[in-house]
């Protein structure tokens, strides 16, 4: 039997690396428990009066946050703070699948545009790996605003 799973991401900010991923994956960021948000109402500050009422200190009302494919077929994403900052590559990472069937300068250019797109939300390019068929299709390495690794693939 297949297990659901989230992937959960150290964070020193949750909120901005929840909002960075959201928008790099077409995900959204759910409303409080019992919350229907209004069209073009922002979730984060449903969440801020939610945890206001609830007695959170203000210190605290940033230490979690979460992306959901709004469709239900991907993973949830769940961002934690935490005191350290990241001190090494990660062990897992993401790849970001935007070029799926198409292959050479097409594929390649397709990586470039998503990249370029990464970028404008607060993403940074490291290196592109060029098609070397039949082992790699190429792709392009980058970090979020944070500095965790993934690929556009």
């Amino acid at each position: 039997m297949s297990r659901t799973f989230q992937v959960t991401f150290d964070a020193d900010d949750p909120i901005a690396l929840s909002r960075f991923w959201a928008a790099a994956l077409g995900y959204v960021n759910p409303p409080p428990p019992g919350r229907v948000l209004e069209v073009g109402e922002d979730p984060f500050d449903a969440w801020r009066d939610f945890l206001r009422e609830l007695g959170v200190p203000e210190s605290e009302r940033n230490n979690a946050s979460a992306a959901e494919d709004p469709d239900g077929a991907g993973p949830r994403l769940f961002f934690q703070r935490v005191p350290e900052g990241k001190t090494a590559k990660n062990r897992v990472h993401l790849d970001v699948r935007v070029a799926t069937g198409l292959e050479g300068d097409q594929r390649m250019a397709a990586l470039e545009a998503e990249c370029d797109r990464l970028t404008a939300l607060g993403a940074n390019r490291v290196r592109r790996s060029e098609p070397s068929p039949p082992m790699s299709s190429g792709f392009i390495v980058m970090t979020d605003p944070e500095g965790n690794e993934f690929c556009v693939a």
